[in-house]
């Protein structure tokens, strides 16, 4: 399905024709997560200018794929996506999960080309970026550059901790870490920490773990049992969470070995 686009209206200009007023920088919920923080009412027109356009895709829409040349970054503006690519054999495994406020596309700007797939995993709109126009736009103005090295290095820290959960924790500490990271990263965009929807699948959680379907369903039906969490279909609540903590520092697991 294509894609519906809206062109936004910078601020300070009335919008008209396909532009989208309620698409403005200064009136999202996230803008604190993409701009930098003081920014003025001409600074933030500027940064509008410099965004494309608006798309809204339903789910299972690819915003991109791998291979396709880089050209535009994009930011979540609401729904949540999965990025995917192929080992050697051809087979999946999912390398994150994204939802508002953050940026996709960043791993295409070294060889110009998108290392992975992008899809949607609920209705979704992003902000589409013109790398071209945002590296003027970073000289034009230092502290968005500032803002987007700084974008750039949690995505490194969070590619490292990923590493360290594949590559060390057991199956258990593993589900536990992705549990909590998903509840800190809710937190963060002002969202309760202990209650959350998964917007993935198992399957999905399984590929991005390095776990089978069969393993990650086990263990969620542990996690109940032992009264760490609660989950009705998707709906999940955190029900202790200085024990899921506990478990996903790898302590529990250190001691028994």
């Amino acid at each position: 399905m294509d894609a519906q686009v809206f062109r936004i209206a910078p601020a300070g200009k009335s919008g008209g024709g396909q532009a989208d007023e309620g698409g403005k920088c200064g009136r999202c919920a996230y803008r604190t997560l993409c701009l930098p923080l003081g920014l003025s009412e001409r600074d933030l027109a500027r940064v509008e200018s410099a965004i494309g356009c608006r798309r809204r895709l339903v789910r299972g829409d690819v915003l991109f794929r791998a291979g396709q040349p880089f050209g535009n970054l994009f930011a979540v503006r609401f729904g949540h996506f999965m990025t995917s690519r192929s080992d050697y054999r051809g087979e999946r495994y999912v390398t994150g999960f994204q939802m508002a406020g953050d940026m996709l596309g960043i791993d295409a700007i070294g060889n110009g080309e998108h290392a992975s797939t992008a899809t949607a995993l609920e209705d979704s709109e992003v902000c589409e970026i013109p790398y071209a126009r945002l590296q003027a736009l970073m000289v034009e103005l230092p502290q968005v550059m500032e803002h987007f090295h700084r974008t750039m290095s949690q995505e490194i820290l969070r590619d490292q901790s990923a590493i360290r959960v594949l590559g060390i924790l057991r199956a258990d500490e593993r589900l536990a870490s992705l549990l909590l990271n998903l509840s800190g990263r809710y937190a963060m965009r002002g969202f309760s920490p202990r209650r959350f929807q998964l917007r993935m699948s198992r399957d999905d959680m399984a590929r991005y773990l390095g776990l089978t379907l069969e393993t990650v369903s086990r263990l969620l039906a542990r996690f109940r049992e032992q009264r760490l969490i609660r989950l009705d279909r998707r709906e999940l609540e955190i029900l202790d969470m200085a024990r899921l903590e506990t478990l996903a520092t790898g302590v529990q697991g250190a001691a028994g070995r």
